[in-house]
């Protein structure tokens, strides 16, 4: 994903560790002349987790204002296979989208089938009507870092004003 993004000429924003995914694609995004600016709160950078050769690292206080820092930077999100703190932020990410707080590309590297169990249940909100199929959309998926980038680049945003269908209840 870090090469992909470079050779396209994005940059990165990511949450600015050294450590797991995050830091191999900052490291691969810099390798290929990319730009990465990391944001990573204070807490974290005390740990020694904080990645010291991006292009610009920020410290900010609080988990709250990492993400906040990296939705306002972003023009677009992307997670790969990860746990807890990554199904969180792009959940909330997906709800931003749907209250229309973004009109932003959200998109999931679907590595080996890795989301395959959230894309279900994705579509059981939405058989369950719980969940709009037009916010479902919201989801772009690929298995390859390129097929993704390809449809981010061309996504439209739907009619964010109406993020609840009445008919659903």
């Amino acid at each position: 994903m870090g090469r992909a993004l470079a050779a396209r000429g994005c940059g990165l924003v990511y949450g600015g560790g050294n450590v797991g995914l995050m830091g191999c694609v900052a490291d691969a995004s810099l390798a290929a002349g990319g730009e990465v600016i990391g944001v990573i709160p204070e807490a974290l950078e005390e740990k020694e987790l904080a990645h010291r050769g991006v292009t610009e690292l920020r410290v900010v206080r609080s988990m709250h204002e990492r993400k906040a820092a990296m939705a306002e930077l972003a023009d677009g999100f992307i997670a790969l296979p990860g746990g807890f703190g990554t199904f969180e932020e792009f959940c909330e990410i997906l709800t931003w989208a749907q209250l229309g707080i973004h009109r932003k590309p959200a998109g999931i590297l679907n590595v080996s089938g890795y989301y395959d169990p959230l894309l279900a249940m994705f579509d059981r909100a939405v058989s369950a009507r719980l969940l709009s199929s037009s916010n479902r959309e919201l989801v772009l998926c690929d298995d390859s870092p390129e097929g993704l980038l390809d449809q981010m680049s061309v996504f439209e945003p739907g009619d964010s004003a109406k993020w609840l269908d009445r008919t659903m209840t």
